[in-house]
């Protein structure tokens, strides 16, 4: 692949992976500062930015955002390991940025949005990889399958994040991306549960990726 076309697809992951999680993580600690959000409005920011990100990056860099995703499509053999490595490396890196940006902003609050168990962690570990083996199915479902109406991806998927962090956010956080996840826990300093986040996710996501296989061959 050429230099010039992978550096705008890093470029499109590096803007779109920090703005959903700019925008997610945001929204919770302007609600845990103001109260005005609530968890319904935070569960729409993730399923809207979700919906609008991969409108406007998913023709450039096919808006994954998402480490969890990038080993899906490279289980399922839609990139090559060339291109999954600086993906994934581009979304922490972004993660990071954005985390640190609204430390800069406000403070460490609400831990920046930090996923964390509301209870034990092996319900979370469960409820995350259903969470991304699901989200991963309607992504491969709908924006990667021969006879998807690719065009309504962006909706489908937005749906499905907006979805999840309705009824799982209180519970596990809904993170279904490790770079969600790593970003708040690194600079906030709060890692003790964020392994949770980064295989439970993973391993929904390959799961999903073998399922499909075994559904589409």
């Amino acid at each position: 692949m050429k230099k010039g076309m992978i550096k705008k697809k890093l470029i499109a992951e590096f803007i779109g992976t920090y703005f959903l999680i700019f925008a997610v993580t945001g929204a919770i600690v302007i609600n845990a500062l103001t109260e005005s959000i609530t968890h319904v409005g935070i569960a729409l920011t993730s399923g809207l930015v979700v919906m609008a990100l991969i409108y406007t990056f998913g023709h450039i860099s096919g808006a994954h955002f998402n480490p969890a995703v990038t080993i899906g499509f490279f289980v399922n053999g839609d990139i090559h390991k060339k291109e999954a490595v600086p993906y994934i490396l581009t979304q922490v890196v972004a993660g990071i940025a954005a985390s640190a940006t609204l430390l800069m902003l406000f403070g460490n609050v609400a831990y920046l949005g930090a996923t964390l168990p509301r209870f034990s962690w092996e319900q979370s570990f469960v409820l995350e990889f259903i969470l991304t083996f699901i989200l991963m199915m309607v992504i491969f479902g709908s924006a990667i399958h021969g006879k998807a109406v690719k065009s309504f991806a962006g909706v489908a998927i937005g749906a499905t994040v907006g979805l999840e962090a309705m009824f799982a956010g209180p519970i596990s956080g809904a993170s279904m991306n490790p770079a969600r996840s790593i970003g708040p826990a690194i600079v906030s300093g709060n890692m003790e549960y964020l392994w949770i986040y980064i295989v439970a996710t993973i391993l929904g996501a390959i799961a999903a990726a073998l399922v499909y296989k075994t559904l589409h061959e």
